[in-house]
């Protein structure tokens, strides 16, 4: 099919790289415009364009794909599809109304649950038990359209961000190929979204990563988990920033201690009192070091049974 792909991240790099592969023509790429990284601002394009660059196919980087010569560039261009995946943009209807086969988007959600920006860290947050991804015509509205076929995959005890968005991108990519197949086969089927059903999944902020040891240790475990490798969990100890990068729920032992203390320190962790049980903090990133193990941490910073994190 003549395709033009539209997205930025890792997760849809890999959908267009197996589009690319399947033998379908992806006569453009649209991503967002490279943003300047680090000290030295230096600008780094999206993983979208690099995969795009490596096949030799045109990428456009339009700040504001609406704008009337954007739109005319894709009428010009003429494309049988449109797919999209985290693309960063929303398509407006002058666009979603040019291809044959429409505008179809990648979503990594079961829809309806889990629309927005950020479904994969959500759902782990949230405690959901399962999640997947989700392949739909375009509408204009945010992710209403209606679902063509999804797939899904249980959300394990040791799943971040990270790991999750890792197996749905694989499945993401795996997904779109078989909707396109469907879609020239003209066996693509049509099943709309069940509005009372669906929550927004926000975008990500560093504010978020902040604990509130008042909350059960479970809740804040998962959001460990959820901002990994971004924004990440975070306290304060001894008044120096720290970044939560793995911990557990324990027993709290020590009832009277304030959410918050530090009611344990061993050779390889130490515990924090939380609103319910504890945090056995196993992994950490120092303010202005790497991340660790807790006993490296340990090693080189004193830290006493009794202290207050988050003050």
């Amino acid at each position: 099919m003549k395709t033009i792909f539209m997205g930025t991240p890792d997760f849809a790099a890999r959908a267009l790289e197996a589009i690319i592969k399947k033998g379908h023509e992806v006569v453009a790429v649209y991503t967002q415009p490279d943003k300047p990284k680090g000290r030295s601002k230096k600008l780094i394009p999206s993983e979208v364009k690099v995969m795009a660059e490596k096949y030799d196919i045109p990428v456009y980087q339009p700040v504001k794909l609406r704008e009337a010569e954007n739109v005319e560039k894709i009428k010009e261009i003429d494309p049988e599809i449109i797919v999209v995946a985290a693309y960063g943009q929303i398509l407006p209807l002058s666009i979603l109304e040019i291809p044959e086969f429409g505008c179809v988007n990648i979503h990594a959600s079961l829809l309806p649950k889990y629309r927005g920006a950020a479904p994969i860290e959500r759902c782990i947050i949230d405690g959901e038990e399962k999640t997947g991804v989700t392949t739909m015509y375009m509408a204009e509205g945010l992710d209403t359209g209606d679902m063509i076929e999804s797939v899904e995959t249980p959300i394990t005890a040791e799943d971040t961000g990270l790991s999750l968005t890792e197996r749905l991108s694989d499945m993401g990519a795996k997904l779109i190929i078989s909707t396109m197949e469907k879609l020239e086969a003209g066996t693509a089927t049509r099943t709309p979204q069940d509005d009372s059903k669906s929550n927004y999944a926000k975008m990500l902020d560093k504010a978020m990563g902040k604990l509130d040891f008042t909350k059960p240790a479970a809740e804040l475990e998962r959001l460990i988990r959820g901002l990994i490798p971004w924004p990440c969990a975070y306290t304060s100890i001894e008044g120096k920033s720290a970044k939560i990068i793995k911990a557990c729920v324990v027993e709290n032992k020590e009832e009277d201690a304030k959410p918050g203390q530090i009611i344990e320190v061993a050779k390889k962790y130490f515990v924090i009192a939380c609103g319910k049980d504890a945090l056995k903090i196993l992994r950490i990133t120092p303010e202005g070091k790497k991340e660790m193990d807790t006993a490296a941490f340990l090693n080189g910073n004193h830290i006493e049974k009794g202290i207050i994190c988050g003050e």
